[in-house]
């Protein structure tokens, strides 16, 4: 007795053996109707969901601006100050540069010591310029 050759097969069809032939051919079978419909339904249901989803975020971004722009504000500044690490400490890596900013940073200290907080009318000078920094960052008068 010969044994059943099996062949490859498509998506669309099947292939079984005939077990009452006794040649050993093989016949195909037409996938059923009902997996197909299905895959419509699912393609029209997915359909549906993507052609009305710019609606539903556009009313979710209206509802929720403002939660919405605080969370990205700190997201951006988060990563903002990770990326100036990462380039501050890439600089101090290399050779003179560290010692280079330590010396920038006490000559600037040293200044501002000197021109605002020896003299009393400096010391004035200097929280009147705060006053009108933060009045022009809040937006309020002081």
């Amino acid at each position: 007795m010969q044994e059943p050759e099996f062949t490859e097969t498509t998506a669309k069809e099947t292939t079984i053996p005939d077990i009452n032939n006794q040649t050993g051919s093989i016949t195909k079978l037409q996938p059923p109707l009902q997996s197909q419909e299905q895959w419509m339904k699912y393609g029209k249901q997915v359909s549906g969901f993507l052609g009305t989803f710019p609606d539903y975020a556009g009313k979710f971004f209206n509802q929720y601006r403002q939660p919405i722009v605080t969370v990205g504000l700190i997201v951006t500044t988060v990563v903002a100050v990770k990326v100036l690490l990462a380039v501050l400490d890439s600089l101090n890596d290399i050779p003179l540069v560290a010692p280079t900013f330590e010396l920038i940073g006490i000559a600037y200290s040293a200044w501002f010591i000197y021109r605002y907080l020896l003299k009393a009318s400096s010391r004035q000078e200097l929280t009147s310029e705060i006053s009108t920094l933060k009045s022009q960052v809040l937006g309020k008068k002081s």
